[in-house]
Formats: structure tokens, C-alpha cells, sequence
């Protein structure tokens, strides 16, 4: 099974599990890294080397982080590039795809990666209101 770490600037990545697991029950394997104030790199990559210990060496690891470019982000990617065989980053993190890495990480982590990439269009939508046809007369009859 695959790890995941979700990252993010303050408590986003911890409620966002917490969230998630309301939905789809506890989760092995998961931890995550949260940036306060008082952090800067080194603290944040303490953080990461944190997480990473939580979870078994063994498996393949994907990170999601919130914000493409942020600190989270930033130290994330040099935990790739110290293994990119073994981990993938994704940012823009949301419960959506949170939701659909945990119900899809039997696979192979390219496969969850392209997953996620397939879906995370429909993750975000704007509800919209048909209007009226003209063949629609109501209750006015």
C-alpha cells in the first residue's frame, strides 16, 4: 500500500485527514506536515524527516501538498529528488482527491499519480441553474 503525507501551511493538512476518515474510516499509513509561523526550512524538513519515520521505509510514498511553489511544497520536492523512484508529489490538495488516494492506493504509485491527474478536474465544480426552457410552463396550469 502506498504512504501518503499531506502537507500544507497550518492545521489544512491534519483537518483535511481528520475530514477524510469521517468519510472513509481510519487510514494506515497517512501522515502529515503542517507549516506554522515560527517554521522555516530546516524546521519544516524536520517536520518531513518526521513523517517519513512514521511510516513504513518499505512502501512507496506520495505527497500532497496545498499550494504549488509554497513551503510545504518547496521542501517536499527535495524529498522527491532525494527518491524519486519511491515518492511523487502533487499539489492542490483537497478532500476530493485526498479522498480518491486513499480508496485508490493498492496500486502502483505512477498509477495512483495518473489517477489523481485523471480526476482532479471533476474535484472542483461550480453548481450551476438550468434556466427555464420554453417547453416548461411551470405551475402556472
Amino acid at each position: 500500500m502506498i504512504s501518503i503525507i499531506v502537507a500544507s501551511h497550518g492545521g489544512l493538512a491534519s483537518a483535511l485527514v481528520k475530514t477524510s476518515e469521517m468519510i472513509a474510516g481510519k487510514q494506515d499509513q497517512v501522515a502529515t506536515v503542517g507549516l506554522e509561523p515560527s517554521d522555516g526550512v530546516e524546521s519544516l524538513s524536520v517536520k518531513f524527516a518526521s513523517a517519513q519515520k512514521k511510516l513504513p521505509q518499505d512502501a512507496d510514498t506520495l505527497i500532497l501538498a496545498d499550494l504549488w511553489g509554497g513551503s510545504p511544497f518547496n521542501v517536499a520536492a527535495g524529498v522527491v529528488a532525494n527518491d524519486p523512484k519511491h515518492t511523487a508529489l502533487i499539489a492542490g490538495v483537497n478532500l476530493p482527491i485526498l479522498l480518491e488516494a486513499f480508496m485508490s492506493r493498492q496500486s502502483s504509485l505512477d498509477e495512483l499519480v495518473r489517477h489523481i491527474h485523471e480526476i482532479s478536474d471533476d474535484s472542483i465544480r461550480q453548481f450551476t441553474i438550468a434556466p427555464p426552457t420554453d417547453n416548461d410552463l411551470g405551475d402556472d396550469l
